[in-house]
C-alpha cells in the first residue's frame, strides 16, 4: 500500500519475506543504492548496484517485467532514491523496509564482493 514518502512522492513498504520471494521467483529486481564500499563489504545476493550517490534516475537498470525495489543498510537511502525517481517522472515507489540489516536479522544469507 503507497504512503506518503518523508523524502518526496509515494512509497511503498515491501517486507524482507515479501522480497525474498520475488528474488525467488524472478518477480523482483532489487537494486542496492548503498556505496560501493558498503556493497563489497557485504550484499544481498543478485541486488544490482546503484549507488545514490551517483543516483540518475535515466540511467536505472530496465526490470524487464519486474518490479524495481530499492533497497540500502536501514530503508532510508532507498525512500530517497524512490522519491529521486519520482521526481524524474519515473513510476517507482517501492523500496524493501529495514534493508539489509532487516534481511540479515530475518537471517537471510549475504556475500561478500
Amino acid at each position: 500500500m503507497q504512503q506518503p514518502n518523508p523524502f518526496g512522492g509515494v512509497i511503498e513498504n515491501l517486507s524482507v519475506d515479501e522480497v525474498k520471494a520475488g528474488l525467488e521467483a524472478g518477480t523482483i529486481l532489487l537494486v542496492d543504492v548503498r556505496e560501493p564500499n558498503e556493497l563489497a563489504a557485504e550484499r544481498i545476493p543478485g541486488a544490482v548496484d546503484f549507488p545514490l550517490s551517483t543516483f540518475d534516475a535515466a540511467a536505472l537498470p530496465d526490470p524487464a517485467g519486474k518490479t524495481l525495489v530499492f533497497s540500502c543498510r536501514s530503508g532510508q537511502r532507498s525512500q530517497r532514491a524512490a522519491a529521486a525517481a519520482q521526481a524524474a517522472g519515473a513510476d517507482l515507489y517501492r523500496h524493501m523496509a529495514g534493508g539489509i540489516l532487516a534481511w540479515k536479522e530475518a537471517g537471510f544469507p549475504t556475500e561478500q564482493g
